[in-house]
This record gives structure tokens, sequence and C-alpha cells, in this order.
């Protein structure tokens, strides 16, 4: 099974590409979309949607993950990951994928096994899962495979549950 895991931003949209085979996980590839600072949101929202769309076309997943929103302090900032976050889930749904939600504890519980797990401690299970030389940069992109590790170890057992 292949797996998109899209960590929202509306300056930087991190995506990262699991495949699963054997019970073995290997990168399929991994990159982030990228909004000019300065630029009108409804044009950065249209460049995240047309990144979207040709990322799910070229590299063709059979499900994506998505991290649910994180409300912190700052409103604004929150709804503006908001949006792009509907962009995204708008690209998917659109690509007839299944989509799978996820808060940031479960994803830290799932790829590191605490859900109190830091951002370094999660890109070195990120590199370690995958087998890679180095954590994928920038850090939008090892959230974003995060995202992707976590539904490939926890979507099997999601899908057994449903019955299906």
């Amino acid at each position: 099974m292949r797996t998109l895991g899209i960590d929202p931003g509306t300056a930087i949209m991190g995506w990262g590409v699991v495949e699963e085979r054997g019970g073995q996980l290997s990168l399929v590839d991994v990159g982030v979309l990228t909004t000019p600072a300065g630029m009108p949101q409804p044009e950065r929202l249209r460049l995240l949607y047309e990144g979207l769309r040709d990322l799910i076309a070229r590299l063709r997943p059979d499900a994506a993950a998505i991290e649910e929103l994180f409300f912190g302090k700052n409103v604004n900032t929150a709804i503006t990951v908001g949006q792009a976050r509907g962009v995204a889930l708008l690209a998917l749904s659109q690509a007839n994928l299944p989509i799978h939600e996820y808060k940031p504890l479960a994803v830290k519980q799932a790829v590191a096994g605490y859900g109190g797990a830091d951002k370094r401690q999660m890109q070195e299970m990120v590199r370690i899962t995958l087998g890679l030389a180095a954590a994928p940069r920038p850090d939008d992109a090892a959230d974003a495979l995060a995202i992707a590790i976590c539904h490939a170890y926890t979507g099997p057992a999601l899908q057994r549950l449903s019955g299906g």
C-alpha cells in the first residue's frame, strides 16, 4: 500500500509517500510545496491545490493521511493552516483517495512510541524506519513522512476493526 502523508501549511506544506510491502516500509518520495510570502491567500491556496493534484497524479497513492489541526496560541496561524488543510482535503477527496486524519499525539505514539517525542526524536525515528542516511529536510517534509508512517502502521488495524 502506498500512503501519501501531508503536513498542512500555507507557506510550506510537507508531503511524503511511503510504500508498505511485506511488512517493510520504504520511501517513495518526499518534499514540500511552497508559496511566496506576500502572495494573496487565495493564490497561495490555488498553488497548493494544483501542486497536490500534480503529486497525486504522479505518485498514485492508495490512501492519504493528514494531520488534524492543532490549535496553538496564534489564531491567525491556525486559520491559515486550516485553510491549507481544507485545500488538501479537497484535492485528496477529488482524487477519490481514502483520507485518514491523525492527531499529532497519535503520530508521535505510532512513530516514536511516545506521545511526548520532540522534533529531533521524530526525525530520527523517520530516518531509522525508512533506512535513510539522514532525516529528510525541511522539518515539514519529515513531519509528512511521520504522518504517512503512522497510517502505514495503524491503517491495517483500522481496516480490520471496521470489517474491511
